[in-house]
C-alpha cells in the first residue's frame, strides 16, 4: 500500500514538474539609460528604487517560468525586476530603447533562434519599429518554440485605417509567414507580447495570421483587468501541438495593487498575462 501511494505521489510530481507558466509583460521603457539621453523621451517618467522594487515583487509574484518581454532596454534593465542569477535574457541584436525579449528561468534549457528582423520595417529609422525574439524552450516532445514581439501602434480597433494600419499589416504578413514555417516543420510554438491590436471581431490581422495556421489564442473571449478594465492588445497565441498544451481556465493577469493613475508610469501601462502550459 505504502509502496502504490510512493508511486502515485512521484507521479503526480512528475506531472506539477511538466507545466510551464508562460507570461508575457511589457514593462513600459525600462531603461537604465540616464535622464537627458537622446534616446529617451523628453518626458520620460523615471523610476524611483521604490518604484523598482515593487517591481520586482510583482515578478515574484508572478512567479512564472518563460515571460516575453516589450519596452526592455536589453539585458541590464531586465536584471533591474529579474534576478539574472536565475534568469537568463534574450534580446534582438539591435540597440533600440523599446525592445522585446525573452527570459527564462535557468534551470530551463534554451537556445536563441535568429530574430525576425523583417519585422522592424524602418530599421533605419531613429524610431524604428521592433524585431521579434524567437527562443526554444525546452526538449524534445516538449520544446516550444517562442516569439517575442511588440507591433506598430496607432491600428488597434477593427475599423481603424491609414498608415500605421497598413504597418500592422505588412508586420502581420511578416508574422504569418513565420508561423507558416512553424507549421511546416511541425513544430509547438506561441507568439506572445504586445500586439497593439484588440483581436475580438478583428476582421483584418487575427484572420490572416489564423489562415498561416491554425491557432487558439488565450485570451479569446475575455477582457483584461488591468487598470479597470480594458479590451486585451496583449495576447498570447499557440500553434501546432501547443495548442492542446494550454491548461483550461488558467489565464492569469497580475492586477497592481496600487490604483491611483501615477502607478501607470511608476510600474507599467501593461500588467502581466499568463497562461499555464502542460507540455508532454
Amino acid at each position: 500500500m505504502l509502496r502504490a501511494l510512493l508511486a502515485l505521489l512521484l507521479l503526480a510530481s512528475a506531472a506539477a514538474a511538466a507545466e510551464l507558466k508562460l507570461a508575457t509583460w511589457n514593462l513600459d521603457w525600462l531603461t537604465t539609460r540616464p535622464a537627458g539621453d537622446p534616446e529617451l523621451p523628453r518626458d520620460l517618467h523615471r523610476r524611483a528604487p521604490e518604484d523598482i522594487a515593487r517591481l520586482r515583487a510583482y515578478a515574484e509574484r508572478l512567479a512564472a517560468d518563460v515571460i516575453a518581454l516589450q519596452e526592455v532596454d536589453g539585458p541590464e534593465a531586465a536584471a533591474l525586476v529579474l534576478d539574472p542569477a536565475r534568469w537568463r535574457f534574450f534580446f534582438p541584436g539591435e540597440r533600440d530603447v523599446q525592445r522585446a525579449g525573452i527570459a527564462v528561468r535557468r534551470d530551463l534549457p534554451a537556445t536563441q533562434n535568429d530574430d525576425l528582423a523583417a519585422l522592424d520595417l524602418r530599421p533605419g529609422a531613429r524610431f524604428s519599429l521592433r524585431r521579434g525574439v524567437d527562443v526554444t524552450v525546452g526538449e524534445g516532445a516538449s520544446r516550444l518554440r517562442l516569439l517575442s514581439l511588440h507591433l506598430n501602434a496607432g491600428c488597434r480597433e477593427p475599423d481603424d485605417a491609414g498608415r500605421q494600419c497598413e504597418s500592422t499589416l505588412r508586420q502581420a504578413e511578416i508574422l504569418a509567414g513565420w508561423i507558416e514555417a512553424r507549421r511546416a516543420a511541425g513544430e509547438a510554438f506561441a507568439l506572445a507580447g504586445d500586439f497593439n491590436r484588440r483581436f475580438d471581431r478583428d476582421p483584418v490581422i487575427l484572420p490572416l495570421l489564423e489562415r498561416a495556421a491554425p491557432l487558439t489564442r488565450a485570451t479569446a473571449g475575455r477582457s483584461n483587468p488591468c487598470w479597470g478594465g480594458r479590451p486585451f492588445i496583449d495576447h498570447v497565441l499557440l500553434g501546432g501541438p501547443a495548442r492542446g498544451w494550454m491548461v483550461e481556465g488558467s489565464l492569469r493577469v497580475l492586477v497592481y495593487a496600487e490604483r491611483e493613475p501615477e502607478w501607470r508610469h511608476r510600474l507599467s501601462d501593461h500588467c502581466p498575462v499568463s497562461i499555464v502550459l502542460n507540455p508532454p
